[in-house]
């Protein structure tokens, strides 16, 4: 599996911007990457997931028109770069690889990052 280490979270205000990057390291593999999102009390949540090469990208609805998901292969990153953020964006923010699917189905992806958390206040 690889490792996975997200960075950038913070605290903002609502209509501000972030990004978070998410640095992979171990054994390389052509894979989907991606990032999901877990909000106290509430279950872990698809934002957007990207294919091996980039060309293809997914995002749940709540995020669709407002985050961008990308990677740079050649520096084993992926970013999900968060416009326009709402309070309602408030979570953990995961980064997960070795992803079989662009569906967001949490199960297709085989590791996870420790996590960052984001705070949207009013």
């Amino acid at each position: 599996h690889v490792q996975l280490v997200e960075s950038g979270g913070g605290s903002v205000q609502a209509g501000d911007s972030l990004r978070l990057s998410c640095a992979a390291s171990g054994t390389a593999s052509r894979y989907i990457s991606g990032w999901f999102r877990q909000a106290p009390g509430l279950e872990r949540e698809f934002v957007a997931a990207i294919s091996w090469g980039g060309s293809s990208t997914s995002y749940g609805d709540s995020v669709k028109g407002r985050f961008t998901i990308s990677r740079d292969n050649a520096k084993n990153m992926v970013y999900l770069q968060m416009n326009s953020l709402k309070p309602e964006d408030t979570a953990v923010y995961y980064c997960a690889g070795d992803g079989k699917s662009l569906s967001g189905r949490a199960g297709d992806f085989g590791s996870w990052g420790q996590g960052t958390q984001v705070t949207v206040s009013s």
